[in-house]
């Protein structure tokens, strides 16, 4: 791979990371509801669980990302179903060779910051079922290699029993800074109330659009 196609990897601010990460997620956790509206949209950008940081982003600030990633041409655009509302779909895979456990692992570090294997294997939920520990490092190292790598291994810091892995979807970081988004302990019974919570969320979210149309059409 030649330096003109390894400048292809984006580099994407805060804001774009976050947009990003939360659809490639809902279209693994709550397919019903994707592609996505603005509303559900910004209402997962700014979820309180399963996030770091937690955000407060208005819907500006979303649709900014948005066309900055279209143009990127890492999201696209949807209509149709009977409904004129747009809504939004991630075009991640289509454009970048990975495979389906690549873009869980992905989606986790752009919406949590750098993690452990073992946080990677309890988090992913319903984005993808690692069956190992050892199937997560064996996905992270072939992430880390080749001419275009995705993430790159973090320095141990003293305690610390596992690496943390950071994505390079932000550009170039400093493997040594002991302060990128500390570390939070991982238990799986936390992980899972998250995802429900996340659900819960995502469906509320839906359900204000729904009753804004039909707000409109009896007005109308």
């Amino acid at each position: 791979m030649n330096q003109e196609q390894q400048e292809l990897l984006p580099v994407l601010t805060a804001e774009e990371q976050r947009v990003l990460g939360c659809l490639i997620e809902k279209s693994r956790t709550t397919p019903d509801y994707y592609p996505m509206t603005l509303n559900s949209l910004t209402a997962a950008c700014n979820q309180k669980s399963s996030r770091k940081p937690v955000v407060d982003y208005d819907e500006e600030t979303v649709v900014l990302a948005l066309d900055s990633l279209k143009k990127k041409k890492l999201i696209s655009t949807v209509t149709g179903g009977g409904s004129r509302v747009v809504k939004y779909k991630h075009n991640f895979a289509i454009h970048f060779p990975v495979v389906p456990s690549d873009l869980a692992i992905l989606c986790l570090l752009l919406l949590r910051g750098p993690q452990t294997p073992g946080e990677i294997n309890t988090n992913s939920g319903r984005l993808y079922e690692f069956e190992s520990i050892e199937e997560v490092v064996e996905n992270l190292e072939r992430l880390s290699s080749g001419d275009m790598p995705y993430v790159v291994q973090l320095s141990k810091r003293p305690g610390q029993k596992e690496a943390r892995y950071a994505h390079l979807l932000g550009g170039e970081i400093d493997i040594d800074d002991e302060d990128i988004f500390p570390e939070e302990p991982a238990r799986r019974n936390v992980g899972e109330l998250e995802q429900r919570l996340s659900v819960v969320e995502q469906e509320l979210a839906e359900l204000k659009d729904a009753f804004n149309k039909l707000m409109k059409e009896l007005m109308g």
